[in-house]
C-alpha cells in the first residue's frame, strides 16, 4: 500500500511559478507509475502528467505541455510538478496518484487507472 501527501500549493499571480511535491510512503515507490491530476470546481478530474516507472517515458496533456514538467526522485520517494507560466485557468485542486500497472502507450490517463491518491493541494492563480 502507498500513502501520498502533496505539498507546495498556494496563491500565485498569473505568469508565476509553483512546484508541487508528492511524498510517497512505502519501499516500492519505483514500481509505480505516478500521475498528476487536477480538478476545478464543476469540472471533471483531468490528468496532466503521467510519469512512468524509472526508464519509462513521461507524457503530458496538451493543456500543460511546454509549461509543466513532471519528474520523480526515487531515492526520496517523491514526485514533482514544476508549473511555469501559470494562468487563472490553472486554478484547481491538484492531486498526485500512483498506478501499479504497466500500461501500453495511450493508456494511464484516466482516474480509475490509479489505485492510490493524495489528499490534494489547492492552487489558485490570480489575474
Amino acid at each position: 500500500q502507498v500513502q501520498l501527501v502533496e505539498s507546495g500549493g498556494g496563491l500565485v499571480q498569473a505568469g508565476g511559478s509553483l512546484r508541487l511535491s508528492c511524498l510517497a510512503s512505502g519501499r516500492t515507490f519505483s514500481m509505480y507509475a505516478m500521475g498528476w491530476f487536477r480538478q476545478a470546481p464543476g469540472k471533471e478530474r483531468e490528468c496532466l502528467v503521467r510519469i512512468n516507472r524509472p526508464g519509462g517515458a513521461t507524457y503530458y496533456a496538451d493543456s500543460v505541455k511546454g509549461r509543466f514538467t513532471g519528474s520523480r526522485d526515487n531515492a526520496k520517494n517523491t514526485v514533482y510538478l514544476q508549473m511555469n507560466s501559470l494562468k487563472p485557468d490553472d486554478t484547481a485542486v491538484y492531486y498526485c496518484a500512483a498506478d501499479p500497472t504497466v500500461r501500453a502507450a495511450g493508456l494511464g490517463y484516466r482516474s480509475f487507472e490509479y489505485e492510490y491518491w493524495g489528499q490534494g493541494t489547492q492552487v489558485t492563480v490570480s489575474s
